[in-house]
């Protein structure tokens, strides 16, 4: 078996392949600035790169804080790891220690406290606030959050709606503006779906960890429910996602082209039933993990590109 490298081993840590998520949260709120900025004012690249740099790093700080408490509580052990949960069970396997872990966990973290701060002068008070929520989801994420029901909802809010929120605030806001001003009515109603996105993501995902999750103390709607009422919760989630999603252009308050993201719509149906029909057979569910991932991701990604068509076109 061919040896792992440290590059590998870190980019399985950080679980890597989950990290475009933030980027296309990132891309909504870059889409939304160049539809805001006034004639004549460019575009500042090196604050949206800094921008996302910082979402990167908050995101990547999460999952090592994850990860170490996974490992510490035992989690690591006894979870069925599928490709789209459990970890990554580099601890677990000795690839790396629980010191590097938790060392990089912070220091990621640090670096994102200091865009925030950065932001908090540069742009818009509202960044200290969303910066600290931001903070609060990272360090407590596993050790209070998700033990306490909480956990699938701070998710949508920090590693979602507030990342769109945020990024746009970051980039177009200046400090003299009022709150409405650095956050139009349609800057919050477009990070809604991008929210409940992120949380049905990891709740669809809780359904293979049900049992180490509460033997490691966590308390989540999948526990709390079981996973055939849970499967109703993500369907209802996912419905109300794309009528927002139509709402918002029939409403007039955004273009028509938003209605390009309500194409992945049919498959998160599809995912749906799958998790009603699956949700308690887990190797049949996985497919339908997969299908999530791609509406996730996909509904962003159109979201994203609806804006800049806007824009352009």
């Amino acid at each position: 078996m061919k040896e792992k490298s440290q590059l590998e081993i870190w980019m399985a840590q950080i679980r890597a392949n989950f990290l475009l998520l933030v980027v296309l949260l990132v891309l909504i709120g870059w889409g939304l600035v160049f539809k805001y900025l006034p004639e004549g004012v460019s575009f500042n690249w090196f604050d949206a790169i800094l921008v996302m740099l910082g979402a990167l790093s908050a995101h990547i700080s999460v999952n090592l804080f994850n990860e170490y408490s996974d490992f510490q509580t035992k989690i690591d052990f006894k979870t069925e790891r599928t490709p789209f949960s459990g970890g990554s069970g580099m601890l677990a396997k000795g690839f790396l220690q629980p010191g590097q872990v938790i060392a990089a966990a912070i220091g990621t973290l640090l670096f994102s406290a200091v865009v925030g701060v950065y932001f908090t002068f540069t742009a818009h008070w509202s960044i200290l606030v969303i910066s600290l929520i931001g903070a609060i989801a990272i360090v407590f994420y596993t050790s209070f959050l998700a033990r306490y029901m909480l956990g699938e909802f701070i998710a949508g809010l920090a590693l979602g709606t507030l990342v769109v929120i945020g990024s746009f605030v970051a980039l177009f806001a200046s400090p003299e503006m009022s709150l409405s001003q650095a956050m139009p009515l349609e800057l919050i109603l477009i990070s809604i779906p991008p929210g409940i996105l992120t949380s049905l993501l990891l709740l669809i995902n809780e359904f293979p960890d049900v049992e180490a999750d509460k033997e490691g103390g966590r308390y989540h709607l999948v526990i709390r429910f079981g996973r055939g009422k849970s499967a109703y919760i993500y369907t209802a989630g996912m419905i109300l996602t794309f009528v927002i999603l139509a709402l918002i252009p029939i409403l007039g308050i955004t273009s028509n082209w938003l209605l390009l993201a309500l194409l992945p719509f049919p498959l998160g149906i599809r995912a749906a039933v799958g998790a009603i029909r699956h949700g308690g057979d887990i190797p049949k569910l996985i497919p339908y993990l997969g299908m999530n991932v791609m509406v996730v991701l996909g509904t962003d990604f159109l979201i994203a590109l609806s804006l800049f068509i806007s824009v352009f076109s």
